[in-house]
């Protein structure tokens, strides 16, 4: 059973909130292969965020079915990667994604500050 008065038990939760979000971002900056992405992620959450390979390539999946990332294979010092690049459906779920939260953090944030004293 999950410990809810762990700090660390909330972050995880923020983070796969988060974690489709932060992909898209990643992504919009420039096409990349999942271990690049992880590495971007999180240098922009300064270590905040880092997804594992097990939450990240589902996400990838999921974006490449709905049509969100397009995936072409890359060979590097011989090993082929597969690199991920936003659709521009990719962008419009980005800018949906930012509005949503951005409406939603001033709410959650006066909401829980006044419960929490």
């Amino acid at each position: 059973m999950a410990d809810l008065t762990v700090e660390g038990y909330w972050e995880g939760i923020v983070n796969s909130a988060l974690c489709k979000l932060f992909v898209l971002s990643a992504l919009h900056e420039s096409p990349m292969h999942g271990y690049a992405l992880i590495q971007k992620i999180a240098s922009m959450t300064d270590g905040f965020c880092v997804p594992t390979e097990g939450g990240l390539y589902p996400v990838l999946k999921e974006f490449e079915c709905c049509g969100c990332a397009t995936v072409s294979s890359e060979t590097v010092e011989g090993r082929t990667r597969k690199v991920y690049a936003l659709t521009e459906k990719g962008r419009e779920a980005l800018r949906s994604g930012l509005d949503a939260w951005e409406k939603a953090i001033p709410h959650l944030v006066r909401a829980l500050r006044r419960s929490g004293k």
